[in-house]
């Protein structure tokens, strides 16, 4: 791997980007559409994602509805909803699926708080890797000759300014969805 700064830039605003998909799917009390968007239904043999059998839509402030396309798919997609760990509890009614949202006790506020720091920690680790894979290769250019050692160090620094950038925007992002959570 030949080293390049943007690209691994690139890299990085990505696993911002993944986070931040991530956390639009943690419920804050307000219907999303997004937030059955992690939700994967058992069908026609394979795991699919929801919005691929279904239509999402925001009839009400707490209340999602699911359209779904396929008669026969309503009950597994009622199931994926229900075992997705969200704390939803899906109401069938033919093809339409009503997902009411119940109010957030303090409880499930910290434990959703919880969630939102693992996904920041993954991001992190993700951003890590990225600088490690950055580091490696100006190691490699180094012992090549293809970069002088003080070129390196310069670079080097460069590589682990931006991973501290990619880390401070992964704790803003958490930071904001955090109290966006414990927001009653």
């Amino acid at each position: 791997m030949a080293y390049n700064l943007a690209d691994l830039k690139t890299r990085m605003q990505k696993s911002i980007t993944s986070l931040r998909d991530e956390l639009a799917g943690l419920r804050t009390g307000r219907a999303s559409a997004s937030l059955l968007e992690p939700v994967t239904v058992e069908a026609y043999g394979s795991r699919m994602p929801l919005n691929q059998v279904a239509t999402v839509t925001v009839p009400e402030p707490r209340m999602l509805s699911v359209q779904v396309w396929d008669r026969g798919m309503a009950n597994a997609v009622e199931k994926a909803i229900r075992d997705s760990g969200l704390g939803l509890n899906p109401m069938g009614e033919g093809q339409i699926i009503r997902v009411p949202l119940p109010e957030l006790n303090e409880e499930r506020r910290r434990d959703l708080t919880k969630v939102a720091h693992n996904y920041a920690e993954a991001a992190r680790v993700a951003v890590r890797h990225i600088r490690r894979d950055g580091m490696d290769a100006l190691k490699k250019a180094e012992k090549d000759g293809d970069l002088a050692q003080d070129d390196a160090r310069a670079q080097s620094d460069l590589v682990q300014k931006a991973t501290d950038a990619a880390v401070a925007e992964i704790d803003v992002v958490v930071a904001t969805k955090e109290a966006e959570i414990m927001q009653v």
